[in-house]
């Protein structure tokens, strides 16, 4: 089965025919660096790093661009309520952000280009518009450069829209504006307001680019003139990605063959947003899930889909990835930990199952529907007289989640989730397989009610109980710090 997703721009979806053959070049709007990461900033993290993981696994050599925007009205502002420099509030969250791909296990792109380190480019971009008479500068003397929509037939396009029924473009005074709409490509310097490290000298004077030009410069340096997939959140369609393809196009770029937009995660049927206040911090989130719970939540739910978010979701999820996980520890003692990474090196083909569904755009609660199943079927076999097959159960399973970035035994997971404190969990086992030792001494004497006692003081501790063929094993709950 053909790689098909469903194309922003056409409304449809479509069979993936990429620019080169044997090539994919993926470009994903990443995020103004101004505050600490929220659960909704970094669900785009994940679903890209999906499909280039998916990409890479169906043969694509893929180049993956994830931009940082630095320079921005917003950071300005933040930076001055905080009596800082802008570059060093951008660096800090920058930073921030970094420390929460990594907690969630979202491989770095190929590139990550910062705005401020392509102003050359977004000056070259402007200069070819305003040549060709789709850019003109500001008569105000405000230093602007604005674009101009009437001057493109196609404004609109993507997202499926006429000029006479959008908003006016509020990045900048309209009364240096031939219409509302225009959107600002370079904006001029406020001396008395902002800050002299904040211009860049340019034909028009010192200033600093506007948000959308930052992005159609950068994929045409490190992607080229047409590529493949470009990607960001759903609120990014207009006017970010709408602005982008216009000004890319009418200097003459191509620009990108398919758009891809992934949804909100939403709070009381809001968008999370700083602005709403209902913002959740990635590492307040991670206080009291681990970061491969937080990341197979997000996964299970299709990329298009919205998601309304809650602690009592994330624990339900996180039990459900418990299972797996749970399978894995008890089949690999039974099949060999060597054993099973041989097999995983010796190349083995995924499930059709799993493959049809990830082909049919990214259909990730299907492929993860195929994951449980196959969990389920090696739970079947490790209750039964025969290990027959469990090996490929094993395998399988790991496949899976290597694509979907959950494997436990990647090394990229952060290394104290790994290994956590060996001391204290050989200390934690041995109490616990004392009280187990307790529970089935009372049921062998039929005592089931101090059983039942022993189990729930276990329980209360956060510890779930698992009775299994080989003897109870004990887990820490969903959730356990």
């Amino acid at each position: 089965m053909t790689f098909r997703l469903y194309d922003t721009a056409t409304r449809e979806v479509r069979d993936f025919v990429p620019v080169e053959e044997g090539k994919a070049g993926l470009y994903v709007c990443g995020l103004t660096v101004q505050s600490e990461p929220h659960i909704g900033h970094v669900r785009s993290g994940v679903n890209f790093d999906v499909l280039q993981r998916w990409l890479r696994v169906t043969g694509y050599d893929v180049t993956f661009i994830r931009n940082v925007t630095d320079i921005d009205d917003k950071i300005l502002v933040k930076a001055a309520d905080q009596g800082r420099p802008w570059y060093n509030l951008a660096y800090e969250m920058h930073r921030e952000l970094d420390k929460a791909y990594a907690a969630l296990n979202v491989a770095p792109p190929t590139y990550e280009p910062a705005a401020t380190g392509h102003v050359p480019e977004m000056i070259e971009l402007i200069s070819e518009l305003t040549a060709k008479g789709h850019a003109y500068a500001a008569e105000d003397g405000s230093g602007d450069v604005y674009f101009d929509v009437r001057s493109w037939p196609e404004y609109g396009q993507l997202t499926h829209q006429k000029i006479e029924d959008m908003e006016p473009a509020e990045d900048a005074d309209p009364r240096g504006k031939r219409d509302p709409r225009d959107f600002a490509l370079w904006k001029g310097w406020k001396k008395s307001t902002e800050p002299e490290t904040a211009a860049w000298p340019s034909p028009w004077g010192p200033g600093r680019p506007g948000w959308h030009i930052e992005c159609s410069a950068m994929a045409s340096k490190y992607l080229g003139s047409a590529f493949d997939i470009h990607g960001g959140g759903v609120d990014l369609r207009f006017p970010h990605h709408e602005n982008e393809q216009a000004q890319s196009r009418a200097a003459g770029h191509p620009f990108a063959s398919y758009w891809m937009h992934n949804a909100w995660i939403t709070t009381a049927g809001e968008k999370m947003s700083k602005s709403l206040g209902n913002s959740l911090t990635i590492p307040a989130v991670l206080q009291r899930f681990r970061g491969i719970e937080l990341r197979y939540y997000l996964v299970a739910a299709h990329y298009r889909s919205h998601v309304e978010f809650s602690f009592e979701a994330l624990e339900e999820s996180a039990v459900g990835f418990g299972r797996v996980e749970r399978f894995l520890e008890r089949a690999t003692a039974v099949v060999g930990a060597t054993e099973v990474e041989s097999a995983l090196r010796g190349g083995r083909t995924l499930l059709a199952g799993f493959v049809a569904a990830m082909d049919d755009d990214l259909g990730t609660p299907a492929a993860v529907a195929v994951l449980h199943d196959q969990v389920r079927e090696g739970n079947r076999i490790l209750a039964g007289e025969s290990a027959e097959d469990l090996l490929d159960h094993v395998v399988q399973v790991r496949m899976m989640l290597d694509v979907l970035g959950l494997d436990p035994h990647d090394p990229a997971w952060p290394t104290v989730e790994n290994a956590g404190d060996a001391r204290l969990t050989t200390a934690v086992d041995a109490l616990v397989r004392g009280l187990l030792d307790q529970r089935a001494e009372a049921r062998a004497n039929k005592d089931f009610a101090a059983a039942d006692a022993i189990r729930d003081r276990i329980k209360a501790a956060g510890i779930e109980i698992e009775d299994t063929p080989t003897g109870p094993q004990w887990s820490l709950g969903a959730g356990t710090p």
